[in-house]
């Protein structure tokens, strides 16, 4: 064995020198990558997005959805952290319902109590409650809710306005049922099992 490989030495070094070199030269298969804007900086709910609260880094591959340049007019729907991929589901618009059931509508619904709308999180599931101008007596029923389980798209940051404003995602007919409640409260849903 040893005479072969002392008689074949040359060849061979020569033919490993050769396919290291091919093997060199092959093009590099890598997944696809792409531009993607990032978090600046931590950024609350409701923030409208300029060209400092990002930034563009690139990623292989990208999410889905991933946003490679900054929209017009781009409000954050939820929190995001500094490096966070921002994404079509992270800004207030259509897409925001993207991710629901189809045939529901985005709601806007007002409650009076603001400290019971700064526990609520985007992704939280609520059920809304009309409450009668007069207080209910002790023994009578309670109010029926108006919307059962409903997911919270955005919470936007406080305008000055009495109370919180919450987004949700709702169907036609009871998107009409909170707008013709003149006073609503919520009380926060448990998760649904998935």
């Amino acid at each position: 064995m040893r005479p072969l490989l002392a008689r074949h030495r040359r060849p061979l070094a020569v033919l490993c020198a050769v396919a290291a070199v091919l093997l060199v030269r092959l093009p590099q298969t890598s997944p696809p990558g792409g531009d993607v804007l990032v978090a600046a900086r931590d950024l609350p709910g409701g923030t409208p997005l300029t060209s400092g609260d990002v930034r563009i880094i690139r990623l292989r591959p990208p999410p889905s959805g991933a946003l490679s340049g900054l929209p017009e007019s781009a409000v954050l729907a939820a929190p995001v952290r500094r490096g966070e991929p921002l994404t079509d589901l992270r800004l207030l618009g259509p897409a925001l319902l993207d991710a629901h059931a189809p045939g529901l509508v985005a709601a806007p619904v007002r409650i009076p109590d603001s400290v019971l709308g700064a526990l609520v999180r985007p992704g939280d599931r609520v059920d809304v409650l009309a409450v009668p101008e007069a207080a209910l007596p002790a023994s009578g029923p309670p109010p029926a809710p108006l919307v059962t389980a409903a997911p919270v798209l955005a919470v936007p940051p406080p305008d000055g306005s009495s109370g919180a404003l919450l987004l949700l995602a709702v169907t036609r007919p009871e998107a009409a049922a909170l707008a013709g409640a003149p006073h609503l409260t919520l009380s926060l849903h448990p998760p649904v099992p998935s």
